[in-house]
């Protein structure tokens, strides 16, 4: 499922869109600092650079739009290319950022096969995804039913996080970690925002599984692969060029001391 970059720049624009950037940016902001390697690629979400923290030398960001004239390039990118073919070799990529990428895509399972195929043992896997457990999921229900102009976002297929820890776990990944954000219903006009802007700190501290977006890092483990430790019981390789003295005899006497 494709989403035009210009019905999207203009949800994020709106007061729902803002705080969901705000939020989820502190969070990538937090995540992406202390992981490490040499390459990093975030696919989506153009409008976030939520690589800005990371200390990985070479980043990218991916559009699955393809550019046709100037006019048309609404962000900077590095490459076009859809995120179920991803266009790298096999354990090529340390991070990888999927922003939202899984509810519009036409084949979430195989985007989440490629994602295992081009990342290193060990590398990390950031995912944000809209909640269907939650205000925002139920926003997308009503309007699924009642209204005949769904957008942007609402038109995604939201998957829940038990279903994608279940994925993720099938694929060999590990999930080091799982936050939810967004808990204030995602209204449109400000002042309605600001009335419940009290939810954020009430939603995190009771009830912090019905936030609208949750953030989810995991490792790629491979399975059956054991490091090699060195063995510290084994002699030291000595050197040919090193002389070996030779081991004395208990039964000859020492030899008398020259007096002077």
């Amino acid at each position: 499922m494709s989403i035009a970059p210009n019905f999207t720049s203009v949800w994020l624009n709106s007061t729902a869109g803002q705080y969901l950037q705000l939020q989820e940016q502190v969070m990538y902001d937090q995540a992406v600092f202390d992981l490490f390697g040499f390459n990093a690629v975030q696919i989506g979400c153009l409008q976030m650079d939520l690589l800005r923290n990371s200390r990985i030398p070479n980043r990218y960001k991916s559009s699955e739009f393809v550019v046709t004239s100037l006019a048309d390039k609404v962000f900077e990118h590095n490459l076009n290319c859809s995120d179920d073919f991803l266009p790298f070799s096999d354990m090529s990529i340390d991070l990888l950022l999927l922003p939202h990428r899984l509810e519009f895509s036409e084949r979430p399972h195989q985007t989440l096969r490629e994602a295992a195929r081009v990342m290193m043992p060990d590398g990390h896997l950031l995912i944000s995804g809209f909640n269907p457990f939650s205000a925002w999921g139920a926003k997308a229900s009503l309007d699924s039913l009642f209204s005949k102009q769904t957008i942007y976002p609402w038109t995604g297929k939201f998957i829940g996080i038990n279903r994608l820890k279940d994925w993720l776990a099938l694929l060999g990944f590990e999930i080091i970690m799982v936050e939810m954000c967004c808990h204030v219903p995602p209204f449109e006009q400000p002042r309605w925002h600001k009335r419940f802007s009290f939810m954020d700190k009430i939603g995190g501290n009771y009830c912090n599984r019905l936030g609208g977006v949750y953030f989810v890092v995991a490792k790629k483990r491979i399975v059956g692969i054991t490091a090699i430790k060195p063995s510290w019981k084994i002699a030291p390789l000595k050197s040919p060029l090193i002389g070996v003295q030779p081991k004395s005899n208990p039964s000859q006497s020492k030899p008398a001391q020259s007096e002077f």
